[in-house]
């Protein structure tokens, strides 16, 4: 078992930065690769990063490149989402899991779920 807990959502303005972080406990975590994913209200669960266990693979989504950055400190069972430039579509509840296996992009890939943390992006 994994348990995740995401942190460090809230209201922010558009054009401001928030830094999102998954902590993990229970097994090894270090050998997970992790995936950041978001649901907007009304729409289904899409896929914002990924990264792998050894760092050989971090994945955006198009909607995140240039502007989002993915990390990770396997020392400290921790993932990290650096968001920048918000935009006011970027609301949604964030949420960090968990897969055995590479870096995917679907959703059913992964075993472990977090809470969720909200952001909102005002204009």
């Amino acid at each position: 078992q994994v348990q995740l807990v995401e942190s460090g959502g809230g209201l922010v303005q558009a054009g401001g930065s928030l830094r999102l972080s998954c902590a993990a406990s229970g097994r090894t975590f270090s050998t997970h690769s992790v995936g950041w994913f978001r649901q907007i209200a009304g729409k289904e669960r899409e896929f914002v990063a990924g990264i792998s266990w050894g760092f050989s693979t971090i994945l955006y989504a198009d909607f995140a490149k240039g502007r989002f950055t993915i990390s990770r400190d396997n020392a400290k069972n921790t993932v990290f989402l650096q968001m920048n430039s918000l935009k006011p579509d970027d609301t949604a509840v964030y949420y960090c899991a968990v897969t055995r296996g590479v870096v995917d992009t679907e959703a059913t890939a992964y075993g472990y779920w977090g809470q969720g943390t909200q952001v909102t992006v005002s204009s």
